[in-house]
C-alpha cells in the first residue's frame, strides 16, 4: 500500500514539474514574440503602438534594464499624443523613473545620465519650438504624426512650420531625420546642413549629421562631426556622449591627450619667452598644432614682465609659478580650435579626450537649458550613433536624445529596434 503510494506521488511530481516547466517555456516564448512586435513597432516609430507591448515586457521582465530603457522612449511618445497637461507630466514623469530604473538594473548608453537630467523631476515641459504661435503648432502636430509612425506627414508640418518661421532651427533638424529615416543619405545631409546654417552654435545637427554617415560606414567623417558637436557646446552632456558611442562603435579609446608641454623656455633680456620650435612644423606645413606654443609663450612673456609682480606684489623676483602656468595652457585649445572651425575640417582628435574648464554657473545653466531642449529627439534617432531604439547592441544605428518630450520620443524612434537577443530587428 505504502509502496503504491510513493508511486502516485511520484507521478504528481513529475506532473506537476511537466507543466511548471511548460509554463516557463510558454511564458519564454510569449516574451520573444512581445519583444519582436515591440521593436518592429519601434523601427516604425510607432511608440504609442508599441507602449502596452513594452508595458507587458515590463511586467515579465521587471529586471531587464533594456525594457526599460525602451519603455521610457515610449512614454515620452504617447506624452506627445496626449491633450490633458497633468497627464502628460504624469507620463513624463514614469519615462524618467524608467530610464532610472534602467541605469540602476546597470543597462549601459552613454548618453543615459544626460537623458535622466533631461526629464523634469515633475514631468514638466521644456519651452515651445518658435515663438511663431502657427509655426510651432505645426511643429507639435509634426512631433505627434512623427510618433505615430506617420514620417511623410510629419514632414510637410515641418517644412510648414519652416516657411512660417525661418530660423526654425529643429524644423530643419527633424527634417533632416525623416529623410534619415528613409535612408536617402543625401537629402538628410541637405536638412542637416540647413539646421548648421540657422545656428551653427548649436551642436545637434553636427551630431546629427554623423548618423548617416557612420550607416555608410564613412567613421572618419562621422567622427570629425562629432568633435565639431563638442567644439561649439562643450558643455552639452550630449556632444561629449556621441565622441563616446563613436568610440564604441569604431573600437577607438579615446583617452587625454599627451602635451609635451616645452621645458626649455627662456628669457631674452627684455623678457620676451623663446621657445624652440620644430621647424618643420612651422614651415613644411605639418598640421599637428605645434604652432600655438607661440602663443603660449606670448603669455609667459607677459609674466615675465609684469603680471607676476601683480600676482605676487611682495615678491621681488620673477618665478614660474602654477598661475603663470594655468594661464597660459588655457589658450592653446583655444586657438587650435578658433584655427580649425572656420572651415570645418581637420578637426579630427583636437578635443577628444579633453576635460573642458571648469564651468562658470551660467554656462552650466545655459548647458542644461539646450540639452531639455534637444532631449526629445535624441532618444528616438540618435540614441547611439546612427539610429533609434531597441537596436542591437552592436548596431551603431540607434538614437540620440530628442528635443523636448516629443524629441525624446523621435530620437527613441529612430534606432533599429531590438530588446534582448530575441528583439532584433533588421533593417
Amino acid at each position: 500500500m505504502s509502496r503504491c503510494k510513493l508511486l502516485f506521488t511520484l507521478l504528481v511530481f513529475l506532473l506537476l514539474s511537466f507543466a511548471g516547466a511548460s509554463a516557463i517555456q510558454a511564458q519564454t516564448d510569449e516574451t520573444a514574440e512581445l519583444k519582436n512586435k515591440a521593436a518592429e513597432l519601434l523601427k516604425q516609430t510607432k511608440y504609442t503602438e508599441a507602449l502596452p507591448i513594452l508595458e507587458k515586457i515590463a511586467t515579465l521582465e521587471p529586471n531587464d534594464g533594456e525594457t526599460q530603457f525602451y519603455l521610457a522612449f515610449a512614454l515620452i511618445g504617447q506624452a506627445k499624443n496626449t491633450a490633458d497637461t497633468a497627464a502628460r507630466k504624469a507620463l513624463r514623469v514614469r519615462a524618467r523613473n524608467a530610464f532610472i530604473k534602467a541605469k540602476s538594473l546597470g543597462f549601459k548608453e552613454p548618453r543615459l545620465d544626460a537623458l535622466i537630467l533631461g526629464l523634469p523631476e515633475d514631468g514638466s515641459e521644456a519651452p515651445g519650438f518658435s515663438s511663431n504661435t502657427k509655426a510651432n503648432a505645426l511643429m507639435e502636430e509634426g512631433e505627434a504624426l512623427f510618433s505615430q509612425g506617420k514620417a511623410d506627414e510629419a514632414l510637410q508640418k515641418y517644412q510648414e512650420a519652416l516657411e512660417l518661421d525661418p530660423k526654425l532651427y529643429h524644423a530643419a533638424l527633424f527634417s533632416g531625420d525623416i529623410y534619415l529615416q528613409k535612408q536617402d543619405w543625401a537629402q538628410a545631409e541637405v536638412w542637416y546642413q540647413k539646421a548648421i546654417a540657422i545656428n551653427p552654435d548649436r551642436e545637434t545637427a553636427y551630431r546629427y549629421s554623423a548618423t548617416p554617415l557612420m550607416r555608410q560606414k564613412k567613421t572618419d567623417a562621422a567622427r570629425d562631426r562629432y568633435v565639431e558637436a563638442f567644439i561649439v557646446e562643450p558643455y552639452n552632456r550630449f556632444a561629449r556622449a556621441g565622441l563616446v558611442q563613436w568610440g564604441n562603435a569604431t573600437q577607438t579609446k579615446l583617452a587625454h591627450p599627451e602635451i609635451d608641454i616645452p621645458t626649455n623656455v627662456k628669457f631674452d633680456e627684455k623678457g620676451d619667452a623663446q621657445i624652440n620650435l620644430d621647424a618643420s612644423a612651422l614651415l613644411g606645413g605639418k598640421d599637428d598644432g605645434s604652432f600655438a606654443w607661440i602663443a603660449y609663450g606670448g603669455t609667459r612673456s607677459k609674466w615675465h614682465k609684469e603680471q607676476f609682480a601683480k600676482t605676487f606684489p611682495n615678491e621681488k623676483v620673477y618665478r614660474h609659478s602654477l598661475p603663470e602656468e594655468a594661464d597660459a595652457l588655457p589658450i592653446l585649445p583655444v586657438l587650435r580650435v578658433w584655427e580649425l572651425q572656420p572651415h570645418r575640417q581637420n578637426v579630427a582628435g583636437v578635443v577628444t579626450g579633453v576635460d573642458t574648464p571648469q564651468r562658470s554657473e551660467a554656462a552650466e545653466h545655459q548647458a542644461g537649458a539646450d540639452e531639455q531642449d534637444d532631449r526629445k529627439r535624441d532618444l528616438r534617432d540618435h540614441e547611439g550613433l546612427p539610429q533609434a531604439p531597441m537596436t542591437h547592441a552592436g548596431d551603431v544605428t540607434r538614437a540620440r536624445t530628442a528635443r523636448t518630450s516629443s524629441a525624446n520620443a523621435r530620437a527613441a524612434s529612430r534606432a533599429s529596434p531590438t530588446i534582448g537577443r530575441s528583439m532584433t530587428c533588421t533593417s
